[in-house]
Parts: C-alpha cells; structure tokens; sequence
C-alpha cells in the first residue's frame, strides 16, 4: 500500500522505520511517525506533502506528526503522555493525538482513528522531529528585515473572519504598488490560509508548518519568538514593504493572549486589524485590547455582512469599521500606515 504523507511531513525524505518502541516511547509534539487508518471519522482527507487533498481510506498508510491542537469550532486534543492503541487525527495537515474535547456541532462525529505502526527515526536511532528540522533557528531580536511595516490580524475568535480580513488587506496594500508578504504564525498545520492570502494577492506568503510546527498551540514563549524572527528572516528575502501578518484564534486563546501582552512582540507591528463575529464582542474585543495598550486602526470581520451591525458598532465604538470591499479598494490604506501602533 501506498504511503501517504501529510505536508507536515514533506520534508522527511530518509527515515528508518521503528517498530521496538511503540509500546515504551512517549511522544513529543512534532514527532513523526506511520501510521495505519483503522476507522474513519471527521476526517476522511488530509493535506498532502504536495498540498492536494488526499483522500484516506481504512487501511491506509499515512505519515504525520504529533501536535496539540486548540479550535473552538472543531477538536481540542493534545499529545499523550503514555503510548496509547489508537490515536486521532486533530488536524488534515497531519496532526495527531488524543481529543480532549469537541465543539457540540461535533456531537455525533468521531475523529478518524489510527494506530501507531512505527516511529520514523533518523541514522543515529533517534525519532525524527518536525521543529527545525534541517531548518537553522534564528534567535529572536525583533529586528524586522527591510524595515517593513507589520500589520497583525487578529480576531475576537476562531472563524471571526481574521483571515478574510487579511487577505483583503494584502490587497489593497498591492493598490500602492509595493511588496506586500503574507505570514501565518500560530494554529494548527493546513496551508488554506497562507494560500487564500497569496490568491488575493500577496507576493511571498509562509506560515510556522514551513519551519516544521505541525501546530504552535502549548508552545513556550521563546520558542514562539524565535519561531516568529526566524518566519520574518526568510520573508526578509523577498524585500517586502508590508507584511500582514495572522495569529490564531481569539484573543483568549493561550499563545495569542501572551503575544499581545508581549513588549517584544508588539514591538514590532507597525498597526492591528480586528476582526469579530457580531457587533457584541468588538466592543468587549476592543476593551479587552485597550487593557493591552491597543488601538486597532478599525473593526471588521464576519459581523461586517450585516450594515445594521456595522452601523451599531460604528455609532457605539466611534471606530472605523471597514467591510471587505473598502478594505480591498485600498481607500483606507491610510489608516494602516500612516502611523505606529497607537496606545490605547
């Protein structure tokens, strides 16, 4: 049968495959292994190594990665602590785990299962990791190549319309005539964002799972800085004037909610767009990020379909808030770069 790779995986190419130690290893995130479908469930695809979707059946051979993973709207799960009989896959990209928890739209779906049929370990006998792998680590300086201005989109939740958003930023910033990047820094390994905000229009765009991240969720801190300099150093390549730039999920969330309340990392962005679902949590999203010291250049986000709501949050916020269209026509370009981030 066939071996199929998730694009988590895509660049192990020489590997042993190790079957002695299923039963005593305990994994760590990013640890790569075989394993055999046994019942399909949630997922009955993954991303492929060449980014198609692939189609998984029983019995099939898939090699993936072991990662957390936090989504709101689809699995909670995370790396075992002991060796388990079966696992679940948490993501397409090609993570793999155990799930915690569900969003109740899930109620009566089960994640795809899979057994562990061997560890992919190098020439020494040591499994193989994704993170950095064959990747130099670039420590964190906060030094931003090119002197590109940063602009972060972020969101009152998972699906509050982050990356739309962004996406329709890259955009408008391409009106200027200037090199406009793209980078994914925190979620869960699946290219579709990176690659949405490349087809609106960005001229270079990459996310963590290009450094070998199958997921960033319960990474530490420095590990997250250096993870964000060395995604800005490669980008730097490309001698971009503006970069947008999307973290995961909502500004609760655990990696998000540090790197907003980092002096470091904040250091570094140049203006924030915020995106909400309803017109409630933009004015609790934008209390929440004043407690921050942040001002969001304007509000947008799944909320903007509706004019009614656009209205009330614009009357009650006494901020800018930009549907997508305006946001691509560029018109408001201004209000991105025409200065620093403000404090709140």
């Amino acid at each position: 049968m066939r071996l199929k790779k998730t694009i988590v995986t895509k660049d192990i190419q020489q590997y042993t495959l190790k079957t002695d130690m299923n039963e005593t290893y305990h994994p760590i995130a990013g640890d790569v292994a075989v394993f055999e479908v046994i019942t399909l469930g949630r997922h009955e695809q993954v991303q492929g190594e060449d980014k198609r979707n692939v189609a998984i059946f029983e019995k099939d051979l898939i090699m993936a990665a072991f990662a957390d993973r936090y989504a709101t709207s689809q699995f909670e799960g995370y790396v075992p602590t002991e060796p388990m009989e079966l696992y679940d896959i948490l993501g397409a990209g090609g993570a793999i785990g155990m799930v915690k928890s569900k969003n109740w739209s899930l109620k009566d779906v089960e994640p795809t299962k899979v057994r562990l049929v061997g560890y992919c370990t190098d020439d020494t006998g040591k499994v193989i990791n994704t993170k950095w792998y064959k990747k130099p680590r670039v420590p964190f300086s906060g030094l931003v190549p090119n002197n590109a201005k940063i602009i972060l989109s972020i969101g009152s939740t998972m699906d509050s319309g982050k990356t739309t958003t962004a996406g329709c930023v890259a955009r408008g910033l391409k009106t200027t005539g200037k090199r406009v990047g793209f980078i994914k820094f925190t979620g869960t390994c699946f290219t579709k964002d990176k690659d949405f905000v490349y087809d609106c229009g960005a001229d270079y765009t990459i996310d963590f799972s290009d450094l070998g991240f199958p997921s960033t969720f319960m990474c530490e801190k420095q590990d997250l800085l250096d993870l964000y300099q060395t995604l800005l150093m490669k980008a730097g390549a490309e001698k971009l004037d503006y970069i947008v730039m999307e973290i995961a999920d909502g500004l609760l969330q655990r990696e998000t909610n540090f790197l907003l309340k980092s002096k470091e990392f904040m250091s570094t962005i140049h203006s924030v767009v915020f995106s909400c679902g309803d017109s409630l949590s933009a004015f609790h999203g934008i209390d929440l990020l004043s407690d921050f010291g942040i001002s969001p250049a304007f509000i947008s986000g799944r909320f903007t379909m509706s004019p009614l709501l656009i209205e009330e949050v614009k009357l009650s916020s006494g901020m800018p808030v930009l549907n997508m269209d305006e946001i691509m026509s560029g018109a408001y370009n201004h209000l991105l770069i025409s200065q620093k981030l403000r404090a709140a």
